[in-house]
């Protein structure tokens, strides 16, 4: 390959571009992003950043010592329109086009909105200009903050905003937030984390509409109930950015779908990191956009997949000055086990917990709260686990 374009200058997109130069390429490499910004990190954008005690000079990922080494031709502030046929040439805003011999795509998602959210004091939480613009609002004094959906974005924004002083009330149509992600039991113990830093949180109860002029003033609920809201904050999930692939022949579907090496339909065209499907799941977690670019890069650069994403997966939460941690592939129908630590009525203690889920005397998963230590060896264990697994010969 002579040309290498990646797609996206993400944190996905970004440790691609570093591992086609760790990996031997040397071609010419072109890395394409939407956004004016150079690569930053997400995850302290709804933490640190939007309290104040980071600034953007600290979400960089690149400095200007990396960005000489990478010697990468740098198109940001430039929306990919569409890909050929056959995977060779990336159509830009304005009709420019780039000729490739390979593209790694790594366009991560744009966050859900609402009907009505174009009101003033509506905001999503999905870039820097996004938090940028929620941090500004949060300075005018202590506000009303109703924030739509207590996943993790909706929880770490309401932790940030509660710490401000804001008044704040979270808003979750499911039962209990977290429910796909950790269980009913384990959720509703991480639900209580909003009690404990004065978070009103209403369960089981959808969004009707918003209401406003000009700017936001309420937020309808579906049970009737009208909440008053001076800013709002919507956390209803993201949507992997594949508009500017239709007309390609790649394969869409909540994603662009990859094997198990993040190799799409076209053997020059690999996924990596939020708008990868990648061997039937789509994961928005930083460690498998960390992750999945080695892999990636390694099969397009070989012309096939050789190598696949083997990596157990693994997120991380800060919620109310408790840190969340999970790694493994929890299924309904696991027990759970509190290993260390005390639940009193399903509320967390201080010092936090362990808890380990269990499938017919296997640990499947491990999830901690403010036990960093003993989730690390037990996330140790739960891999050597998974790999003895694979390993054992199948049953005849």
């Amino acid at each position: 390959m002579r040309t290498v374009t990646v797609v996206g200058a993400s944190l996905s997109g970004l440790y691609a571009a570093r591992e086609l130069r760790a990996q031997g390429f040397d071609g010419r490499l072109v890395i394409v992003g939407d956004e004016p910004h150079r690569p930053y990190d997400r995850p302290p954008l709804s933490k640190d950043f939007l309290t104040g005690r980071a600034d953007e000079d600290q979400l960089a990922l690149t400095d200007a010592e990396e960005t000489g080494e990478l010697d990468a031709e740098w198109l940001l502030g430039t929306r990919a329109r569409g890909l050929d046929a056959r995977g060779r040439t990336v159509l830009l805003d304005g009709g420019r086009t780039v000729s490739t011999d390979g593209v790694v795509i790594a366009t991560g998602a744009r966050a859900r909105r609402l009907p009505g959210d174009d009101l003033a004091g509506v905001h999503t939480l999905r870039t820097l200009d996004d938090a940028r613009a929620l941090r500004t609002e949060l300075t005018r004094g202590s506000r009303q903050v109703v924030v739509i959906g207590g996943g993790f974005i909706g929880a770490e924004t309401a932790s940030s905003c509660a710490a401000l002083g804001h008044t704040v009330t979270v808003v979750e149509a499911a039962p209990l937030p977290l429910v796909p992600q950790l269980g009913a039991e384990m959720a509703a113990v991480c639900a209580a984390l909003h009690r404990r830093g004065g978070v009103d949180l209403i369960t089981g109860t959808g969004v009707a509409g918003l209401r406003g002029t000009v700017a936001v003033t309420a937020v309808e609920l579906s049970d009737g109930r009208t909440l008053p809201a001076d800013i709002v904050i919507v956390g209803i999930g993201a949507t992997p950015n594949t508009g500017w692939l239709a007309g390609s022949t790649l394969a869409l579907h909540d994603g662009v779908l990859c094997d198990d090496g993040c190799v799409t339909s076209l053997p020059q065209v690999v996924a990596v990191g939020d708008v990868a499907r990648v061997g039937g799941a789509r994961a928005e977690h930083w460690t498998s956009a960390t992750e999945q670019p080695r892999v990636a890069v390694a099969n397009l650069l070989a012309g096939h997949t050789t190598r696949t994403v083997r990596s157990l997966p693994y997120f991380w939460s800060d919620q109310y000055g408790a840190r969340i941690q999970f790694a493994g592939r929890r299924q309904d129908g696991d027990t759970v086990r509190i290993t260390e630590g005390e639940l009193t009525d399903g509320t967390p203690p201080e010092d936090g917990f362990l808890a380990l889920y269990e499938r017919n005397g296997r640990t499947t998963a491990v999830l901690s709260m403010d036990r960093p230590r003993p989730f690390m060896r037990a996330r140790r264990e739960l891999t050597r686990g998974e790999s003895e697994a694979r390993q054992e010969p199948a049953a005849l």
